[in-house]
């Protein structure tokens, strides 16, 4: 009877659990945020909590108002002046002041002979073609981003809903984190362990994803940006997002945007700025990663960099921008759960059981 009562109830446990599940699907990025949040910013809230001598939601306020401050506020601006600077990339293209196409037929023009036969031979044939192609679809593209940046305000309060949940989760969260803890911890049928090594690895993971991922890919981008505001570069703005975007990818990063546009300048003549771009880009932007990331993220987390880039890309595939979080977790925590079942077995808690035969 008992264990019939153990099943019901299990059975009752994972079915409200995904109905629960299912009712917060719809702010499932803004439940996601609120908690990267806590983790990130629990040691400041415990910090400011000792010294407001256990004043936890008045530390919570000021944790939030200080996310507000550093976080939002200056997202918000960045987003207003992209809307603003894609939308005028996108008027000057379609006016024909911004004319793509011609300056990449200006770049096929200065490339020696030898370059365009090997291009040939590689079946890059008609240039003419390959020019259309290329100004149609950065035309699309433009097209697509400008079209989203002025129909942002349609969804203005959704994204003020998702924005207010994120934040009102995270002053509750950080005000009952040590409560919730316990709860949480009490709950995980694991042995104490295998759960706190779990545990401790999800948020290791988190935190690297954010001080280490997001903010490299800031910085990049930032400095990516700078100098092509300094060369002149047009939407400058607009190039530092992609390469903050891109430089989310390990093995892959900003030199997909600043070292093509270097290889252009220097094909159209401007030589001294395409030299200046690589020797920053190599010397500058390039180092980036290998200074800052040890700093902010150190050697517990390193996974490899396939794994890194595979689940990165994965997780965008699967849950959008949220994914470049949600899949290096996710590829974590599968390596951490392998590694702790492979060292249970090793200590004898997963042993095979073996049947006696007859006699």
């Amino acid at each position: 009877m008992r264990s019939l009562e153990d099943r019901a109830l299990l059975l009752l446990l994972v079915v409200i659990s995904l109905m629960f599940g299912w009712i917060l699907l719809p702010f499932y990025g803004a439940v996601l945020w609120g908690v990267i949040g806590v983790i990130v910013f629990v040691p400041l809230h415990r910090w400011l909590s000792r010294a407001m001598h256990g004043r936890h939601g008045l530390a919570a306020a000021v944790v939030v108002l200080i996310f507000i401050m550093i976080v939002v506020l200056p997202l918000s601006l960045i987003a207003a002046s992209l809307a603003q600077e894609a939308s005028g990339v996108y008027k000057q293209m379609q006016s024909g002041e911004l004319d793509i196409g011609q300056y990449f037929q200006k770049m096929l023009a200065a490339l020696p002979g030898w370059m365009v036969d090997l291009l040939n031979r590689f079946g890059l044939g008609s240039l003419a073609g390959m020019k259309d192609k290329l100004s149609a679809g950065l035309l699309k593209g433009s097209e697509v981003i400008a079209s989203q940046a002025l129909t942002i305000g349609q969804g203005t309060f959704e994204v003020f809903v998702n924005l207010f949940i994120m934040i009102y989760l995270l002053f509750f969260l950080l005000r009952d984190e040590g409560t919730l803890s316990r709860r949480i911890l009490d709950a995980i049928p694991l042995r104490p362990e295998p759960r706190d090594a779990l545990l401790r690895k999800f948020t290791i993971v988190i935190r690297a994803t954010v001080k280490g991922s997001l903010l490299v890919a800031l910085a990049q981008g930032a400095l990516g940006g700078l100098m092509f505001w300094f060369l002149g570069i047009n939407a400058p703005l607009l190039w530092a997002v992609v390469m903050a975007f891109l430089s989310l990818l390990p093995a892959v990063g900003a030199g997909l945007v600043w070292f093509p546009v270097a290889l252009y300048l220097l094909a159209t003549g401007s030589i001294w700025q395409g030299v200046v771009l690589i020797a920053y880009g190599a010397l500058v932007i390039g180092l980036v990663d290998n200074v800052l990331r040890p700093i902010l993220v150190g050697q517990d987390t390193k996974m490899p960099d396939y794994v890194v880039l595979i689940s990165t890309l994965g997780g965008i595939e699967a849950f959008g921008l949220n994914g470049f979080v949600i899949g290096p977790v996710i590829a974590a925590m599968f390596i951490a759960t392998w590694d702790i079942f492979s060292a249970a077995r090793r200590d004898g808690a997963f042993a095979p059981v073996t049947t006696r035969g007859p006699g």
